[in-house]
């Protein structure tokens, strides 16, 4: 049997879940990678996950860390911060403290990646739960707008917006990435804004 021709190496996008325990984290990946709605997992340390999946006609690797929102992980969180490329920063909509607590791990993030455009979505969870709603969606969107973010409803419940999440993180990913390329592309040798300056002319002094 002939092997089938090798493809070529897939693009892996890194994506990062953020959030304070129990808001869901676990829940949303959990439903995004398998299609089952787990409900009562506690993770006591970050797991991993990876699956194939088609962005726009293209098949791309997506590698999903879920991170433990306990506090006592936080000082291993930088480790993990800078291995990502986008991060889904997640809070449950029915608990105001842990929407609160968004700004610290972006902060979090930012700080460590230092860079201000990274691929961020904001993300309000268990919205299957609006009678024990705390957070509004104006109060999450206008954080989101002082962010620069899109904000989005989920729930991991019922599954809706699930993979509406993962798939516009990765696009985001994605087109920073392609970004970041022609960039590189446009500082080679002899190209770019310095080779295009004129000579200084020297000042003689009589």
């Amino acid at each position: 049997m002939s092997k089938p021709k090798s493809s070529p190496s897939t693009i892996i996008h890194k994506v990062i879940m953020v959030g304070s325990g129990g808001v869901g984290k676990s829940a949303l990946t959990l439903q995004f990678m398998y299609d089952e709605f787990v409900e009562d997992y506690e993770p006591t340390k970050a797991d991993s996950y990876r699956k194939k999946v088609v962005v726009d006609g293209n098949e791309v690797q997506v590698d999903i860390l879920d991170t433990a929102g306990q506090e006592d992980y936080a000082a291993i969180r930088d480790n993990y911060f800078r291995s990502g490329e986008g991060f889904l920063c997640v809070f449950s909509i029915t608990e105001q403290e842990s929407f609160l607590q968004t700004a610290d791990f972006r902060e979090q993030i930012l700080r460590v990646k230092n860079d201000d455009n990274i691929p961020f979505l904001l993300v309000g969870n268990k919205m299957d739960l609006e009678n024990k709603r705390q957070v509004s969606s104006q109060e999450a969107q206008a954080k989101a707008q002082q962010w620069k973010v899109s904000y989005v409803e989920t729930s991991a419940k019922t599954k809706e917006n699930v993979d509406k999440v993962f798939y516009d993180l990765m696009k985001l990913i994605r087109d920073k990435k392609n970004m970041e390329m022609m960039q590189l592309g446009n500082k080679k040798p002899g190209v770019g804004p310095k080779t295009n300056k004129l000579p200084k002319k020297k000042c003689i002094i009589l």
